[in-house]
């Protein structure tokens, strides 16, 4: 296997430069990315990473169409999906950087774009499984997700500080909770309604408080520039 990339003699965590993360799993998913990097082989580029991560979000949307067709056991598929998204979502952007290759805005906006893509797919995924009644949370979550990325791009716009995670919680975190519903769902059938009725309580009150606060943000910024506009110190 052909490895590209050497970090012993240099700061390791210099890949994680261009966001700052605050989630709980910050430090051991980057001590693991850490450890993926130097073993991913030469062929395998950021945009191939992408696809992975993409083709993940596939198969979520299978295991739920399989589920509902077949057999709630078929939801293990989704959690297998859910690993690979996070490999190839969380290890692209960071394997440019391990390799010295970076492309910031390419990146950034592709990221923006498969992001939004995988939620997406998970929805239609959770839409199609779902029972008549509860169709209603697949839509509610896919616009609260928008609504917290719709943050993240104004908060960058305005701080010029890139961060994906609402406090604690992250992509991973969403993941790691996506994955124990699917779990729970196998062994109590149609707890995952609950479930998406929590998650997307929980997602809307988070959002507002981050709205209350990226206001605040928005608000500084107009003071700061007001006053430099007038020479004031």
């Amino acid at each position: 296997m052909d490895i590209v990339g050497k970090i012993d003699n240099e700061d390791p965590y210099r890949i994680f430069q261009d966001r700052k993360r605050t989630n709980i799993l910050a430090g051991p998913e980057q001590r693991l990315i850490l450890y993926l990097l130097p073993r991913i082989p030469a062929y395998m580029s950021p945009n191939i990473l992408t696809l992975i991560g993409g083709f993940g979000s596939l198969l979520i949307l299978l295991a739920f169409v399989l589920a509902c067709y077949l057999n709630s056991s078929y939801l293990m598929i989704g959690i297998a999906g859910l690993l690979i998204n996070w490999f190839g979502d969380s290890l692209d952007g960071r394997i440019a950087y391990y390799r010295h290759i970076p492309r910031k805005w390419y990146g950034f906006s592709l990221d923006i774009i498969m992001d939004w893509c995988s939620t997406v797919l998970i929805g239609i995924g959770y839409y199609i499984y779902a029972g008549r009644d509860d169709k209603i949370f697949a839509f509610v979550f896919v616009v609260l997700y928008a609504w917290a990325m719709i943050i993240s791009q104004l908060r960058y716009k305005i701080t010029d500080h890139y961060t994906i995670d609402s406090g604690l919680v992250g992509p991973t975190e969403l993941r790691v909770l996506i994955a124990l519903i699917l779990v729970l769902e196998i062994w109590i059938t149609n707890s995952i309604n609950v479930c998406a009725f929590l998650m997307c309580t929980a997602l809307f009150f988070i959002n507002l408080s981050d709205t209350r606060k990226l206001l605040k943000l928005g608000d500084i910024r107009d003071d700061l520039e007001r006053s430099k506009n007038s020479g004031q110190p």
